[in-house]
């Protein structure tokens, strides 16, 4: 597998932002072997993504970084160069749901997501045997209504433990306390079984079904503070008519959730998705 260095970079928008990144990247004898930018012309705001590949370099990530910092500095960037070969740590959390977590094991089984999957955290025991079949450690942490303060200490506990850069709720049917929202802003992916910003909450395929809607989907976003509010990521659609039952769409959603959730996770390992207030830039 090839090995690339990924820089991606957003800030105010000005002219010579492309030429001098290009140029600094070529100074170093940098082959892009992949190009991505997008202006904002409503906020004055720019967006770029760059795969170089690292053996044309000739210098380490950290020493790449280090170089670069000049140019950051100059034009205001907020930006993150990383090494492709450093594989991120995930920790999958779950309910009794069991469509989504299976389908991202055996992505990643059979090699389409670049990750370590670390752990599964569960506030059921259900998915247990699932999970252990792959050897991946399985941590069972029961949410008490009565005391979610300690069971989300615990889940904490068991993230800071693994070391994971990302958590994706593939299904996991608590709401996270605002604490740990903010402690990995950024960093947890949630699929909304439901084409948000419509029919948030529960049972969203009931209330579509109760609207007689034509299209339901599916929502992959970063959690925020606020339930089912945070940047999306990505989103599909299957069209329904009034034949339909509230079965058929749970069935029909189930099916998006899956692949909404898998390539949003894709793109955020790849570093394609850029948060830009609580909208993205999303370069797929």
């Amino acid at each position: 597998m090839s090995h690339y260095y990924r820089l991606v970079v957003s800030c105010p928008d000005r002219v010579g932002i492309v030429a001098s990144v290009s140029s600094f990247i070529a100074q170093q004898g940098g082959s892009i072997t992949e190009a991505s930018q997008h202006s904002d012309l409503e906020t004055g705001c720019f967006f770029m993504r760059y795969e170089i590949l690292a053996d044309s370099v000739g210098m380490s990530v950290e020493a790449l970084r280090a170089a670069f910092e000049p140019v950051a500095n100059e034009f205001n960037m907020q930006w993150a160069l990383v090494d492709t070969q450093t594989r991120r740590r995930v920790v999958l959390m779950v309910s009794r749901e069991s469509h989504c977590l299976v389908d991202l094991l055996y992505r990643w089984q059979v090699g389409e997501l670049d990750c370590d999957i670390v752990g599964v955290i569960s506030n059921h025991d259900d998915m247990r045997s699932l999970t252990e079949w792959y050897g991946i450690p399985y941590h069972h942490v029961p949410v008490n209504p009565d005391d979610k303060q300690a069971s989300f200490a615990q889940v904490q506990a068991e993230i800071d433990s693994a070391r994971a850069d990302c958590v994706v709720l593939a299904r996991y049917m608590q709401i996270l306390p605002p604490e740990l929202c903010a402690r990995y802003a950024g960093r947890v992916i949630n699929i909304h079984h439901s084409f948000l910003p419509s029919f948030a909450g529960a049972k969203p395929y009931h209330q579509a079904y109760q609207r007689g809607v034509k299209l339901i989907g599916a929502t992959c976003h970063y959690v925020t503070e606020e339930l089912d509010a945070g940047p999306i990521i990505e989103q599909d659609i299957h069209r329904v008519s009034h034949c339909h039952t509230p079965t058929d769409l749970v069935r029909f959603g189930r099916d998006v959730e899956k692949a909404v959730l898998a390539r949003g996770l894709r793109w955020h390992l790849q570093d394609r998705v850029l948060v830009h207030g609580n909208k993205t830039v999303v370069f797929s």
